[in-house]
């Protein structure tokens, strides 16, 4: 199984304005630096919880079809396409979208057989099934104000913390705002 993202986040949940208002800050000569940080953040954070904030768009590859597909970095908001390589033909085969039934509902979100569906019979080759589909919360308005706020907190300690390490620094800088995350952490099945 190979997990790549095809499309990253078109924009942050947490803005520059927003980042600035945090950090105290009213000049603009740090704005890249601040937006870089942004970016860093909210990345760690998506690694983090093993969930997509932004709307992004994710290709999975399987060397087979299993039972049930699991799609990580919920939420997922919609599968594009289900691609295979046909065992007869050898050629590569999209599936109709009525053949399959998205679980969206749950975390992370599953992919199985339509009723009264089967998986097609891929090649008996390495990445012979490519499922595409779009995960996250949409606009950054719909991202929970905890996760905004443990991204604000980093930004805010990256920004004061330049350095990879400081003199008398703990292996934990914000052991307090790993909390904001745990409702939000998706386990692997």
């Amino acid at each position: 199984m190979a997990l790549r993202r095809i499309t990253d986040a078109a924009t942050e949940p947490v803005t520059l304005s927003e980042a600035k208002a945090h950090l105290r800050v009213t000049a603009s000569d740090e704005d890249a630096l601040i937006t870089a940080l942004i970016t860093a953040a909210r990345t760690t954070c998506e690694n983090e919880i093993r969930r997509s904030l932004i709307t992004q768009t994710w290709e999975l590859t399987l060397d087979q079809f299993p039972d049930a597909i699991e799609l990580p970095y919920p939420p997922v908001i919609g599968v594009t396409s289900v691609k295979y390589i046909d065992a007869t033909s050898g050629t590569e085969t999209t599936l109709s979208a009525a053949s399959y039934t998205l679980d969206a509902k749950s975390e992370p979100g599953w992919l199985v057989p339509a009723y009264g569906y089967d998986w097609p019979t891929p090649r008996d080759e390495i990445n012979a099934v490519t499922v595409t589909y779009t995960a996250g919360y949409g606009a950054s308005s719909a991202v929970p104000e905890a996760i905004k706020a443990w991204i604000k907190l980093h930004v805010g300690h990256w920004y004061a913390n330049r350095e990879a390490s400081a003199v008398g620094a703990t292996a934990t800088q914000l052991p307090f705002a790993a909390g904001l995350l745990d409702p939000y952490r998706v386990f692997a099945v």
